[in-house]
C-alpha cells in the first residue's frame, strides 16, 4: 500500500486497478476520520475472486484492514458499514463475517441487495472509521 498527503489529508492506495482506472484512493484520512471506499472481494494481485459471497467478504476485508492499518487504525474503529450483495441469498452468509470479523465493535450497518459494476463480485464493503487519536 502506498500512502500520499496533500492537503492535510492522508490518501491510502492499495494496488488495485480500480483504483488507477477510476481515480480513487483505498482509504482517505481526515483527522480523526478514515473513510475507505467500497471495497471489492477481489485478490488484487491475481484479479481473482474467492468462489463464495463468504470468501470474497474475507478478501475485501483484510484489503479494508490493511488500509485502516496504515492510517493508523483498525476495525475496532470501524463505526459504519454499508454492505453490497447482489443476490439476496449470500446475505446471511456475509452477515456472518461481519459479526465474527468486528467482533465486540458493533458499527451501524446498511446492507443493500443490488448488481455492482465488476463481472464476478458478490460482496463489496465501505466504511468509515473513527480514529483513536
Amino acid at each position: 500500500m502506498n500512502t500520499e498527503i496533500r492537503m492535510g489529508r492522508e490518501f491510502i492506495q492499495s494496488g488495485s486497478r480500480w483504483e488507477e482506472l477510476a481515480g480513487y484512493s483505498r482509504a482517505v484520512v481526515d483527522g480523526e476520520w478514515v473513510f475507505v471506499s467500497g471495497t471489492l472481494g477481489q485478490v488484487f494481485a491475481t484479479g481473482e475472486f474467492p468462489a463464495t459471497a463468504q470468501q470474497q467478504c474475507e478478501v475485501a476485508l483484510d484489503t479494508i484492514e490493511a488500509a485502516l492499518s496504515q492510517a493508523r487504525s483498525s476495525l475496532a474503529d470501524v463505526v459504519r458499514v454499508r454492505v453490497y450483495v447482489p443476490d439476496r441469498a449470500d446475505v446471511i452468509a456475509v452477515s456472518e463475517v461481519l459479526r465474527r470479523r468486528f467482533n465486540a465493535n458493533r458499527p451501524a450497518n446498511t446492507t443493500l441487495c443490488s448488481a455492482l459494476a465488476v463481472e464476478g463480485a458478490k460482496v463489496e464493503l465501505e466504511v468509515t472509521a473513527r480514529r483513536q487519536i
